[in-house]
């Protein structure tokens, strides 16, 4: 087939970057001649709230990805519309993520179908945001329109659908791993070369710091005694998305500042595999949530996970077999931690971690798209 892929990609940066340059990859790897158009403008600086939103890291070889598309320009996507049209390509696949990409995406889509031969379909992250905006509804819904058929990566965002569509198809196929950030790297050098030793604890909570990831409840667990008796660190690995501030007091007023190991930069590809060999557990204590790409990479290095019971992450962590679902209570997180360590778990986990990790391959994604494209009537 030719497929055409429309969203973000390098030269930007992050778990959306990732996953379209990755299924770019593996459908040109099944054969398939496959395009990437992504942006000119992907935000308005002043709606970042990140640093940067491109890449240090080396240009991804061997894919085709052309930067055509602006995010909030009208008459840009008239014309990227038209050349895709033109193009005429079997499959075009949109990833949806925020209701702000709405009006482009939508647009793109509805001009393209009109050719009559291409099938538009949609990867959804979410569909209705973590963090809801006013006109978020109308933005999402002019978005759904446009598409021919979903593929949701969590039962929760599926079910989640059926607020804006209870028509066309759609499919339920989880997130596929990530086994794109390189080898393991040795448990003991890790540690050293994040300044633990090799008999210190290490948990990791790795990705962007939003209100709705819950980071000020996994400070709190780390307020609990026993977390200091039993010599467990935390590692915070990534950026902040919002003010800093709140979580530095956070961690003065617990009195945990040798508890807590803060790396709050954006974490380049090339040193992702240093922070989850270092770790004996990743925790994504979330408010909120669908799914989540570190989970994916936690079991591509075969880490044993910490997660609330919010949105999709209970499916794909079974408590108490890869790893620990608990109510977003610091309590709880405190005991699972407390749990996890004392009884030596990771030994218990880890054949588990190995035989569900199975479960997510790429191959499994690709097939699901090829059966929505069959379910499409145009």
């Amino acid at each position: 087939m030719k497929i055409i892929i429309v969203g973000t990609a390098y030269p930007y940066r992050g778990g959306i970057a990732n996953f379209n340059e990755k299924i770019a990859k593996e459908c040109q790897d099944a054969g398939h001649d496959v395009e990437i158009y992504t942006f000119t403008l992907q935000y308005p600086s002043f709606l970042f709230p990140g640093k940067t939103q491109y890449s240090e890291e080396s240009a991804p070889q061997h894919l085709k990805i052309f930067r055509k598309v602006n995010s909030i320009n009208p008459f840009n996507w008239l014309k990227v519309g038209r050349e895709i049209k033109k193009k005429a390509p079997d499959l075009v696949i949109a990833k949806f993520w925020m209701p702000f990409m709405g009006p482009c995406l939508g647009t793109l889509g509805r001009i393209i179908r009109r050719n009559k031969k291409t099938k538009v379909i949609s990867i959804l992250d979410n569909i209705i945001p973590h963090e809801k905006r006013v006109g978020d509804k109308v933005l999402t819904r002019y978005f759904v329109k446009s598409i021919h058929g979903f593929i949701a990566m969590s039962k929760s965002v599926l079910a989640d659908l059926s607020i804006f569509d209870t028509e066309k198809p759609r499919l339920f196929s989880p997130h596929p791993l990530y086994d794109n950030f390189g080898e393991e790297i040795p448990v003991v050098e890790a540690k050293n070369r994040l300044g633990f030793s090799a008999d210190e604890r290490v948990v990791l909570f790795f990705g962007i710091i939003r209100a709705y990831k819950g980071l000020d409840l996994l400070l709190k667990a780390f307020a609990d005694k026993r977390i200091g008796d039993a010599k467990i660190k935390l590692v915070v690995a990534g950026e902040f998305y919002e003010d800093s501030q709140s979580y530095i007091d956070l961690i003065k007023a617990l009195n945990i500042e040798d508890r807590v190991s803060m790396h709050t930069h954006f974490i380049p590809d090339s040193e992702v595999n240093l922070y989850f060999s270092a770790a004996d557990i990743v925790a994504q204590p979330y408010k909120s949530a669908t799914q989540s790409g570190v989970t994916q990479i936690a079991y591509h290095f075969e880490k044993p996970m910490l997660v609330t019971d919010v949105g999709g992450l209970a499916e794909i962590v079974p408590h108490q077999k890869v790893g620990y679902v608990v109510q977003p209570d610091e309590k709880e997180i405190a005991n699972a931690l407390i749990d996890f360590f004392e009884n030596n778990r990771g030994e218990e986990f880890l054949p588990n971690i190995v035989a569900e990790k199975e479960k997510y391959s790429w191959r499994k994604m690709l097939e699901s798209m090829d059966d929505l494209m069959k379910q499409i009537k145009q």
